[in-house]
């Protein structure tokens, strides 16, 4: 077993704890009507927008996402959240410093011995659900759970879910599909790039990503026979329809969408190994991006 397979396995039980966790750090996290921007890079990225997307619909306040590297520094905010499994990525840490003596930070880390522990206010450790593999599985929807229960949207439901998508069977033939298409609507969104961002990392496979809506604008031309389009979530009505007419396959979300992106894990797993390829060492990339001076 790989890596990779061993940490995606254990992401229920992950995910449990972290629930439990969050009650215990109500003070470092952020608290209802604070103007909130939520940070990360690469997969803690794409979880901070949906982290976005989830305060600011459960009506706790203004919450942006940006990448660390573009994050807005003539804009107030009365809390800044960083996401950062291996609390050493450049991008994170140079943000973190820069607003050290103005706005509020907060990191959530799996790490306690890194820098970002030094240059966070508040921090939360989220060290039982760390990672040896680069393409990153657990740390980052345990983050992501955190703060949804956080919210008080998170029930045992959504881990229920997830050990279906670890149990049940991928659907016939998707393995062998050329080109694979993620939808999400709302906080999904930010899953469906994740989605397809693990299909890049540890299959090198052709995706791409949408919030569904958009992907009628233009992006379904490139559907077809032998090519899959997977939604994280309740599809607009009619769009699976649309699909099916391309010739192209249509998988709907079934399931709670962050235990979807269980299921796309699994299947990014699947395509690697199709291909021959070792998901536990995926080209150019490394489990913390620390840029030179």
């Amino acid at each position: 077993m790989t890596h990779v397979e061993d940490e995606l396995t254990s992401q229920p039980e992950c995910w449990r704890r972290a629930a439990a966790q969050a009650a215990a750090h109500t003070a470092a996290l952020p608290a209802p009507g604070e103007r909130v921007a939520v940070v990360g890079c690469g997969t803690s990225y794409f979880m901070a927008q949906a982290v976005a997307a989830l305060r600011e619909g459960a009506g706790r306040g203004e919450t942006d996402a940006f990448a660390a590297s573009e994050f807005p520094h003539g804009r107030a905010y009365d809390r800044v959240v960083a996401l950062t499994r291996s609390g050493t990525t450049t991008e994170v840490l140079d943000l973190l410093g820069r607003l050290r003596d103005g706005v509020r930070t907060t990191a959530v880390t799996a790490d306690p011995a890194t820098p970002v522990m030094s240059l966070a206010h508040d921090t939360v450790v989220l060290d039982y659900a760390d990672e040896r593999s680069v393409v990153q599985t657990r740390f980052a929807t345990t983050a992501l759970t955190l703060l949804r229960a956080h919210l008080g949207l998170h029930t045992g439901a959504v881990e229920d879910d997830a050990r279906t998508a670890l149990e049940a069977p991928l659907p016939e033939g998707l393995v062998e599909c050329e080109q694979f298409t993620f939808l999400g609507r709302g906080w999904s969104v930010g899953l469906a790039h994740e989605a397809g961002l693990k299909m890049r990392e540890a299959a090198l496979a052709w995706t791409e990503s949408y919030p569904a809506m958009e992907y009628r604008h233009g992006p379904i031309s490139i559907t077809a026979p032998g090519r899959a389009t997977w939604m994280l979530g309740t599809a607009p009505d009619g769009l699976d329809a649309q699909v099916r007419a391309t010739g192209g396959r249509w998988i709907g979300g079934t399931l709670d969408p962050l235990a979807e992106l269980v299921r796309v894990q699994r299947l990014a797993v699947a395509v690697a190994a199709a291909r021959g390829l070792d998901p536990d060492r995926p080209r150019h990339l490394t489990r913390s991006v620390v840029l030179a001076p």
